[in-house]
């Protein structure tokens, strides 16, 4: 099935993580295939790369939380396998790349923890309970594995399997 990905890169920060679009395929791509979902044929998501001021802005709009956060989904209603039209991610350069400094983890692999964890949001995934929660961290790690990354939960590390590839993800 063709899944048609629109990605915006709003904030020129952005261009200093190398193969942005490329990567985000490859994480939505990789999410599909782990999570099984049936999706519209043609069905559309978009992504859009933005700074703290946006997604503070879009924060406090819809979710009454007037500050920055990493990453914010908005799922189009409706049952997943009508759906043409996916959803949103919004993803924030400042706070992810203060994220991944605090966690220990490269900039690139935590915008892939970001894009993965975004996209379960849109297919229907939470984590507002702790079963929830489980289930969305277990393929949160199956499918950073598939992709060579690792534990997007363990503390201290790296982030890539393969530091240094460009072409690992």
């Amino acid at each position: 099935m063709k899944l048609e990905i629109d990605i915006a890169v709003a904030a020129p920060a952005w261009a200093r993580v190398e193969g942005l679009d490329a990567l985000t395929r490859d994480c939505i791509e990789a999410s599909l295939a782990e999570t099984g979902a049936t999706l519209v044929a043609g069905c559309e998501v978009s992504v859009t790369f933005c700074d703290d001021a946006e997604i503070q802005e879009l924060n406090a709009e819809w979710r009454g939380k007037d500050k920055p956060t990493n990453v914010l989904s908005f799922p189009t209603p409706g049952k997943l396998s009508a759906r043409p039209l996916l959803g949103d991610i919004v993803i924030a350069y400042e706070t992810v790349t203060r994220e991944a400094a605090e966690q220990d983890k490269t900039v690139r692999a935590h915008t892939a923890h970001m894009v993965i964890h975004g996209f379960l949001h849109l297919i229907g995934y939470d984590h507002e309970t702790a079963a929830e929660a489980d289930v969305m961290e277990g393929l949160e790690r199956r499918i950073a594995s598939r992709l060579g990354l690792r534990d997007p939960y363990a503390e201290g590390e790296a982030g890539e399997l393969n530091e240094g590839h460009v072409d690992t993800i």
